[in-house]
């Protein structure tokens, strides 16, 4: 068993940080709302810490799941950031949805410091998080890698490395593409149905067993159906990874039409007042 830190306890975070500390890791937390670290020391055993640097401290490894680049970029950096914590050897996993940019800036930081460094984005939501079932990209060393690979297995179903520092990140993205794809042809598809007079339960226990299933069929016709979407993956959240895969495009000189059609259809979500729904709220727009 390891001694570890995780930073940031939100929806993912929170379960992920509870199955390591599950498993028999000695687990101490760091949350910008204290609170919530306190409360989570509380309900696992581990222990709640003041800064990022305090609950790196000693630790074999540090998990992170935050918000954003800036977010990272605070948890690691600065006198209380977990780099200035990290003992040398030590590594750092980030599960953030983050720019490869930032990734391998952190990477090159750590570096410097004698620190290791995966980014490790995960897929499967809140219900993957708390039910230890995600899948989980990974880039960075191989052999760093394979360090940390046992201690991600607490929560993940499947974890894989795709290559160097960022192939995690770049992998999250081509996930969050084709989940833009996916979720707009379903709301088009179920808002066809209904206009169309079909019992949208009916046809999806038809076409579900064939070769328009998906995960997204699966999970969300029904709440998108009952217009139910205060649950799962917020648009926000959606945004801003879609922005970091145009971004890129951009930088990479890939085409990515669909995607940022999908990105201005989450932008009306927002201005509905859904920037908080899931992400099957496409569906909404169609609807209204």
């Amino acid at each position: 068993m390891a001694k570890l830190a995780f930073l940031g306890l939100g929806v993912m975070g929170y379960p992920m940080a509870g199955h390591l500390a599950k498993a028999g890791h000695e687990v101490t937390v760091y949350n910008r709302t204290a609170s919530k670290a306190e409360a989570w020391a509380l309900e696992f055993g581990g222990e709640a810490a003041a800064t990022p640097r305090e609950a790196a401290a000693g630790a074999d490894f540090v998990m992170s799941c935050v918000g954003n680049d800036d977010d990272l970029r605070g948890v690691c950096l600065g006198d209380d950031g977990a780099f200035a914590g990290m003992a040398q050897g030590a590594v750092f996993v980030d599960h953030t949805t983050v720019s490869a940019l930032v990734t391998r800036e952190l990477n090159a930081v750590a570096g410097d410091l004698g620190v290791k460094f995966v980014d490790a984005p995960v897929s499967g939501g809140q219900a993957g998080a708390e039910n230890g079932q995600l899948v989980i990209m990974c880039g960075g060393e191989a052999a760093v890698y394979d360090r940390a690979e046992p201690v991600m297995a607490s929560y993940a179903k499947l974890c894989k490395r795709l290559g160097e520092s960022g192939a995690g990140q770049m992998c999250k993205m081509v996930n969050q593409i084709c989940i833009a794809g996916l979720v707009q042809g379903l709301s088009e598809g179920l808002h066809f149905a209904e206009k169309a007079g079909l019992d949208g339960r009916e046809v999806v226990e038809v076409i579900g067993g064939g070769a328009a299933g998906s995960w997204q069929m699966v999970n969300r016709f029904e709440t998108m159906i009952d217009g139910a979407f205060e649950h799962g993956f917020a648009v926000d959240w959606m945004r801003k990874d879609l922005g970091i895969c145009l971004d890129t495009a951009d930088e990479t000189g890939a085409s990515l039409p669909v995607t940022a059609l999908v990105d201005q259809f989450y932008k009306d979500v927002q201005q509905m007042g859904g920037g908080r729904w899931d992400t099957s709220s496409l569906i909404k727009r169609l609807n209204k």
